[in-house]
């Protein structure tokens, strides 16, 4: 007895519209990526991250001797 699996052509349909749902999905991760890593080599020195948090932090206040 040969058992053949035959696939419906609606399994093709949806094989090439999972390939476009997973292009789409890698470009949009990517594109996030590229723009953290972009805006983190920008940024240069470490610092700079905790100062970028739009919140006033006394303690990352270099203190000035008068």
């Amino acid at each position: 007895m040969s058992f053949d699996k035959v696939e419906h052509e609606l399994h093709h349909r949806r094989s090439g519209r999972n390939i476009g749902v997973l292009v789409a999905l890698i470009g949009v991760v990517g594109i996030v990526f590229g723009l953290t890593v972009v805006k983190v080599l920008e940024l240069g020195d470490a610092a700079k991250f905790e100062k970028f948090d739009h919140v006033a932090r006394p303690q990352i206040i270099p203190e000035t001797d008068q």
